[in-house]
């Protein structure tokens, strides 16, 4: 399993060639995805936390449940005219996400997927991004919204 973003595909193929198993069915699915920073996306660190200040950054980008600032549609990082997203009904793609939201984002796709596929004994393995294996990890081993900070 992987997100539809071209460096965990990339990730997920470095891995399949190196263990000689390329063969292996790959599914896609963007609730795999990085978090969305919203307006946030594309900037770098210290630009931002020149703008919005050390602590500001650290707490959008730490925090369990405080959201960045959402970003426009016409914004050039949003995902609103991305044709991965096209066949998604527009009010589930996010305009920006904290760690919380992209657990709601991804938990449907564990429980219809890779949590069957673990009950049935199948190995999986799912190269995704920092801030949604995150999320799965906090739900998997029951963490608490302080201790995943």
């Amino acid at each position: 399993y992987t997100s539809l973003l071209t460096r965990a595909i990339k990730t997920l193929h470095y891995a399949l060639e190196e263990s000689d198993q390329l063969w292996i069915p790959e599914t896609k699915t963007w609730r795999l995805n990085e978090r969305h920073y919203g307006a946030l996306q594309g900037l770098n660190k210290k630009d931002t936390a020149e703008k919005y200040g050390d602590e500001q950054v650290h707490i959008w980008r730490r925090s369990y449940d405080v959201l960045p600032p959402a970003i426009d549609d016409d914004n050039e990082y949003s995902q609103a005219h991305d044709r991965r997203y096209a066949n998604l009904d527009p009010h589930i793609v996010p305009k920006a996400e904290n760690l919380h939201v992209t657990l709601d984002r991804v938990m449907p796709f564990w429980e219809d997927h890779i949590a069957p596929d673990l009950l049935d004994g199948k190995n999986v393995i799912i190269a995704a991004h920092g801030n949604s294996l995150r999320a799965l990890t906090k739900y998997i081993e029951n963490i608490s919204d302080d201790d995943i900070m």
